[in-house]
């Protein structure tokens, strides 16, 4: 009987050329689809994850599922997690795997995720290289936070992604705040329905040009729903970021959220 496993992870992305599989190249995907096959003495299966990471993107909440025919879903769901604590390398773990409810689909059922991309604007404490963005100039928080306000709602992100074909770049940014940790580093934290290409990397990479006064807030404004990329937007480096937490809708909505999720976005919704 074919059922469907949740399987929540997290991984240290430096030594990962992404999620996504690719022949020759050590990814995410390729890692845990490997490992499950060899646990379970199968074919590797093919893993869904809720927001596909780039070469060296951490993540500390990632959601994936995989559909396995087996007889008891439990005892595999416990097999599985205890063997692949064992077996994973050290960047990568996997802290739950559970039956997942009826209509679970780990990207079409998420209903927001959340991200934290860290910079720092003083001395890097080495500790933090792996996962902190150093920026030349201190930051202003007051003014980045101001930039940030007209970004938040239902928009066109084309000036912000690199584009795919037959992908909308429409999204619905809920938040978007920066403050300043206890340590000294900033953290943007950034929600939204979903993220295309590299949004959240330049989304933080206008923001800091706003922080240390290389633009004004009235051009980060006037990038909103603009239908292509715009070059003058920096793509900040991939380790400071971490896909933090994925939401979810309640179990008996989640068949309805994947319907609406897999209709393709329109400009039209813009006006």
């Amino acid at each position: 009987m074919i059922t469907r496993f949740r399987l929540d992870l997290s991984y240290d992305g430096s030594g990962f050329h992404g999620w996504a599989a690719q022949t020759g190249l050590r990814t995410v995907q390729g890692e845990l689809e490997t490992w499950i096959g060899r646990v379970l003495r199968i074919d590797p299966p093919s893993l869904v994850c809720a927001g596909r990471t780039d070469a060296g993107v951490h993540a500390r909440g990632q959601v994936a599922h995989v559909d396995l025919d087996v007889d008891d879903a439990d005892d595999v769901a416990a097999t599985l997690a205890r063997r692949l604590r064992r077996a994973l390398p050290e960047d990568l773990a996997v802290g739950r795997v559970q039956v997942a409810p009826a209509g679970f689909d780990a990207r079409f059922a998420a209903i927001w995720r959340r991200y934290a991309y860290r910079l720092a604007d003083g001395v890097l404490d080495p500790l933090d290289r792996y996962t902190t963005t150093p920026v030349r100039g201190r930051l202003d928080l007051d003014a980045i936070n101001l930039a940030a306000a007209p970004l938040r709602g239902l928009h066109d992100f084309a000036a912000f992604c690199r584009a795919r074909e037959g992908a909308t770049t429409i999204r619905e940014l809920q938040h978007l705040q920066a403050v300043r940790l206890p340590d000294g580093r900033i953290e943007v934290g950034l929600r939204a329905d979903a993220f295309c290409h590299s949004m959240v990397r330049s989304v933080v990479g206008a923001l800091v040009e706003v922080g240390t006064g290389r633009r004004d807030a009235a051009w980060l404004a006037g990038l909103v729903d603009s239908d292509q990329r715009c070059g003058e937007v920096p793509v900040l480096a991939p380790g400071g970021l971490v896909l933090e937490e994925v939401g979810y809708p309640a179990d008996d909505e989640l068949a309805a959220r994947v319907e609406a999720a897999r209709a393709r976005r329109e400009p039209e919704e813009l006006r």
